[in-house]
């Protein structure tokens, strides 16, 4: 029998556990805002002890650290599905996985509602590893295939591509509501620019076009990758992940 207040010896059942103590975690933080969630309020919202959270996270804020890397997991999970293979697919479905979480567009747009000091870890949670180093490479990739401009590095792409993203979704909350574009049309509205900025133009033959969904596939296998391998750290499961 399982002794009150320690998770559950089978690690299939402690990872469920971990689930449930960060569904929680992620509904207060939505409806409370980070500083205002208690470990004894998410405690109660799961229907734990609160000794239990703590002997899955030593913290309150390795807590709400799992539950970023778990948000970033679960939007790369939503890019995937949308199986792009190209750039401005994989744009779109980003813009559409942020709009469709809310927590993740809040940590991009610095809500201090929300996050209160949880906007520090904003920086790990969201732009690494989706929009810095590997997507560099991936940028990279298309400029030697041909489909992206050769005029700007691969980092002036990056700089393009999270200007465009950030932008429109930070304008949206700026303007007035009869002018504000429904949020079904940002995706399309970001992909086609940031598209447009980067394309190199002419049209890809079959042999680049391959290339192209070769390189997307292997950028999207990295970043989910590096993502999963994170949340097992913090899940304390990485044995099992890798």
């Amino acid at each position: 029998m399982v002794k009150a207040g320690r998770p559950p010896q089978d690690p299939v059942r402690q990872v469920e556990r971990a689930h449930r103590i960060l569904d929680a975690a992620a509904e207060l933080i939505l409806r409370w805002g980070y500083d205002k969630t208690t470990i004894d309020d998410v405690a109660k919202q799961a229907g734990v002890a609160k000794g239990t959270i703590y002997l899955h996270w030593k913290t309150r804020d390795a807590l709400f650290a799992a539950l970023l890397r778990r948000e970033r997991v679960l939007l790369l999970e939503e890019v995937r599905a949308t199986a792009p293979g190209t750039l401005r697919e994989v744009v779109g479905g980003l813009a559409e996985a942020l709009l469709r979480r809310p927590l993740m567009r809040a940590l991009l747009l610095g809500d201090a509602e929300v996050l209160g000091r949880l906007g520090k870890q904003k920086q790990e949670s969201v732009t690494t590893p989706v929009l810095t180093s590997a997507f560099e490479t991936y940028l990279g990739a298309l400029t030697g295939l041909g489909v992206a401009r050769a005029d700007r590095t691969p980092a002036e792409q990056l700089a393009v591509v999270s200007s465009v993203l950030y932008g429109f979704l930070f304008t949206q909350g700026l303007l007035a509501e009869p002018v504000r574009v429904p949020d079904d049309r940002l995706p399309e509205l970001i992909a086609d620019t940031a598209d447009r900025a980067l394309s190199a133009g002419a049209p890809a033959d079959r042999a680049a076009a391959d290339g192209v969904a070769a390189a997307t596939k292997v950028y999207l296998d990295t970043v989910e990758d590096v993502a999963r391998r994170k949340l097992a750290l913090s899940l304390g499961i990485a044995e099992r992940e890798t």
